[in-house]
């Protein structure tokens, strides 16, 4: 498998904040409770996914050490290139459909239909690619420091 790295988790989070502008004030840093509605969102674009995807972040800091939580909305047949994480990825279909699926070639005959509700659970360094019909909300969760590195140099919308 040849990766393309050009993401560290620093720059991605600088990507994100630079790309989304105030994609929420200050998101949560574990002081407390937090509580919130789906209008309390702050949507704005994702550096490293390019036009049809927007992030809202809602806890965590991407460049640490520590718990994230942040959702991607994705508009109708948005592709999500063949790519890798650093470390686990804990994805949750809130609204729409992803059709979801492990390899380093995009083939959606093989990805598998998660509908609202559905889940996936991807191990570090593990390719996966997918695809939304309709808008689609997926929420993710995990540890950082988090990153993207696609397969195909030519898949990053950041080049």
């Amino acid at each position: 498998m040849k990766l393309h790295t050009t993401l560290t988790a620093s720059s991605l989070l600088l990507a994100v904040t630079l790309s989304a502008g105030a994609l929420q004030a200050s998101p949560y840093q574990g002081d407390g409770h937090l509580l919130g509605t789906p209008e309390d969102l702050s949507w704005g674009p994702v550096g490293s996914m390019g036009e049809g995807a927007e992030i809202a972040i809602i806890e965590g800091n991407l460049s640490e050490e520590e718990p994230f939580t942040f959702r991607l909305r994705l508009a109708d047949g948005y592709e999500i290139k063949p790519h890798v994480h650093p470390a686990y990825e804990r994805v949750t279909v809130l609204s729409g459909t992803l059709h979801f699926a492990h390899g380093e070639t995009f083939d959606p005959e093989t990805a598998t239909r998660l509908p609202v509700g559905g889940y996936a659970i991807m191990s570090p360094g593990d390719a996966m690619f997918g695809r939304a019909e309709g808008e689609t909300v997926i929420q993710l969760h995990g540890t950082g420091p988090w990153g993207i590195d696609y397969i195909d140099p030519a898949d990053d919308p950041r080049q």
